[in-house]
């Protein structure tokens, strides 16, 4: 019986030094994948320039990545819904963006907003149906740290304000502007965590209605799923505005569908805002000619 109890006793070890043996040399296969991965994209044979690879929040999205390099492009397509308590809110967006050097990108962006009561009520008012703006946008990367894992860029929006759709031809087209300076911060915590921040002021001048101010503060947290670009995360959307603070939690998740083609998927998550429900966003990514080399 004792012989019997050792014999089992040894073979239970054994099975553990096995178990042991299997999850470390996964571990080992995950870093040197990942390694190899974050080596393709920011060491691409033929370029010079250092480039540190991060994860990009999916709603406030920026003009390019960190330490784009000459040639990159993106098209990306999106729409999404937000509750109003009173109505919803439909949003959809088309924008463009390139690098024509290294570290510079630009940004062509036609956003559109449409709004629809609730279970067929009219009471009240709704805002009108509109394409919001015509959105240009540049971003330049002037520090790339390969060694820490760190990217900082400066960047400017600036957006012409449309007239609501139904006061076309009646008002002027041109509203007014919206002046959208920019500072982003990024760092990448070894293969797989990125955490970013991306903060400015927001200044919108109506011809007919004088200057509004707020002042954005987006903070991002993601873990990059090994060997690939796909990520789960959190972009914490907050905006001081009249001395008050609202904040919006944005949980996502990026899939790869193929090399160059991605998909972001968003919720919005209002906190104390009585007027906001819960909301949703879907972002399609298309990247012409990205390839990786494995």
């Amino acid at each position: 019986m004792k012989k019997l109890l050792i014999l089992t006793l040894l073979g239970l070890q054994s099975l553990g030094l096995l178990a042991q043996e299997a999850i470390d040399t996964l571990k080992i296969q995950r870093t040197i994948l990942d390694s190899l991965f974050i080596d393709e994209i920011e060491n691409v044979p033929g370029s010079i320039r250092p480039k540190v690879l991060h994860a990009e929040p999916l709603y406030i999205d920026l003009i390019r990545d960190l330490g784009a390099r000459k040639g990159e492009k993106e098209w990306n397509v999106a729409m999404g819904m937000q509750d109003k308590r009173r109505y919803d809110e439909f949003h959809a967006l088309i924008e463009y963006e390139w690098a024509p050097v290294d570290r510079l990108g630009f940004e062509v962006e036609l956003p559109m907003s449409i709004y629809s009561f609730r279970n067929g009520g009219r009471e009240g008012t709704i805002p009108a149906n509109r394409l919001e703006s015509l959105k240009l946008a540049s971003q330049y990367t002037f520090l790339v740290s390969e060694k820490r894992n760190v990217s900082m860029a400066l960047g400017y929006i600036h957006e012409f304000e449309l007239a609501d759709l139904n006061r076309l031809g009646k008002d002027r087209a041109w509203k007014g502007n919206i002046y959208n300076p920019f500072f982003v911060a990024a760092k990448r915590w070894g293969t797989n965590y990125h955490t970013l921040v991306y903060t400015g002021p927001r200044i919108l001048r109506e011809f007919d209605r004088g200057t509004d101010f707020t002042y954005e503060i987006n903070l991002n947290f993601h873990y990059m799923v090994t060997g690939t670009r796909n990520f789960i995360g959190m972009e914490v959307n907050q905006e001081i505005h009249a001395g008050t603070l609202t904040t919006t939690l944005r949980p996502q998740m990026r899939l790869g569908l193929a090399e160059n083609l991605m998909v972001g998927i968003v919720s919005a998550i209002p906190i104390g805002q009585p007027d906001a429900g819960l909301g949703s966003f879907v972002r399609i990514i298309y990247e012409p000619g990205f390839r990786t080399f494995h």
